[in-house]
């Protein structure tokens, strides 16, 4: 048995949800490093997830692992399917208007009126 699965399993026990599992089993697989790299978070963060100590929420790290490894997916009003990390990062981008970029003012107007946006930071 792999050290990331290991750790997993001994911190959450029976209540470990499917996508924790499967972010140590990727944690094994190339390494924790990696796996924050991909996902654009931290490692401690990861690390923290995987011992079942991360203080907040852990929905906004769901969406988002299963964004980049899963091939989770959500319907966008403006750009249509996209991976779901790829919408979390439009939401965060959304909070700030830009008229630079037709794109990012499009986006500002449809995240605001989005039901996924629950205008909260999501890092």
């Amino acid at each position: 048995m792999s050290r990331p699965l290991e750790i997993a399993r001994a911190a959450w026990g029976d209540a470990l949800p499917d996508w924790v599992e499967a972010l140590a089993v990727e944690c094994t697989a190339t390494s924790q490093n990696r796996v924050a790299a991909r996902m654009d978070r931290s490692p401690a963060l990861i690390s923290q997830v995987l011992r079942a100590k991360y203080p907040a929420d852990l929905s906004a790290v769901e969406e988002r692992f299963r964004g980049v490894f899963l091939a989770g997916r959500v319907a966008c009003p403006a750009l249509g399917t996209l991976p779901s990390h790829e919408c979390q990062d439009w939401r965060a981008k959304s909070r700030a208007f830009a008229t630079g970029n037709p794109l990012r003012v499009r986006m500002f107007r449809a995240c605001a009126a989005c039901p996924r946006n629950a205008r909260e930071d999501q890092r």
